[in-house]
């Protein structure tokens, strides 16, 4: 049975589709209350509407990761609302891979803007809030691609490289305030992450990859409500975790 959950103030970035999605309809069947940020705000009010109709407690929040300033009020909001953060999810990313030599710099910078600043801008807006309240946890999306180079991820996994090390030095540094942080590193999992691919072939392959052995995005937010439903005293820093027939 989880515990430790029923009641935490939990905002989820990148809240209306996939991973932020269904953590935010799972954590909000365990009794946390939720706050969702994404751009678009037709499905976070459908997802709102939908928690509420089963007895849930949620708030939508337009929030662009990529504008510090949009980050800074989904968390003043969380609180002024709520009257404290318990946990912030990290989890806005993009994934438009292609091979360097497209020079698709633009999708270069967007990887960066959403993928590593937005992690950043999370951190310093909710950082003041947690030291204050000497308790916390901020849990952020990686990826296996984390951890590996795999055709067309050279970008991509630079960015998840980046947020692994920015996390595990904020896990180093925020031990006097008592908060927690969590690295989740999924593998191939059904969202709709690939649509943000342009070149066609490396989409069609990835594609048919994850048709073949990816997971439901619910196998992330059973990992998200184990990490957070663990004892206060107990810090789960970092899972990977793959479909079982995915090999690398």
């Amino acid at each position: 049975m989880i515990t430790n959950i029923e009641g935490k103030v939990v905002v989820i970035t990148g809240a209306s589709s996939g991973l932020g999605e269904s953590t935010a309809r799972h954590l909000a069947s365990l009794g946390a209350k939720v706050v969702l940020g994404a751009r678009r705000t037709d499905r976070l009010e459908a997802l709102v509407d939908e928690i509420e109709a089963a007895g849930g407690d949620a708030l939508a929040i337009a929030t662009d990761v990529t504008d510090r300033a949009q980050v800074a009020n989904l968390i003043d909001r969380a609180v002024r609302t709520y009257g404290c953060i318990d946990v912030l999810i990290n989890n806005a990313g993009i994934m438009p891979l292609s091979a360097l030599e497209s020079l698709k710099v633009d999708e270069w910078d967007s990887m960066i803007d959403v993928n590593i600043k937005g992690v950043l801008y999370g951190i310093a807006a909710v950082l003041p809030y947690m030291k204050e309240q000497k308790s916390g946890h901020v849990i952020s999306t990686a990826s296996v691609a984390g951890h590996l180079i795999f055709p067309a991820s050279a970008v991509y996994s630079g960015t998840k490289f980046a947020v692994r090390a920015i996390c595990e030095g904020f896990r180093q540094e925020v031990k006097a305030y008592n908060i927690r942080t969590t690295i989740l590193s999924p593998g191939a999992v059904k969202t709709e992450l690939l649509d943000h691919i342009t070149d066609e072939a490396v989409q069609g392959a990835n594609q048919k990859f994850v048709d073949s052995v990816g997971i439901s995005p619910e196998s992330f937010a059973s990992m998200v409500a184990f990490v957070i439903g663990q004892p206060e005293d107990v810090d789960v820093n970092e899972i990977i975790f793959r479909p079982t027939a995915q090999a690398l």
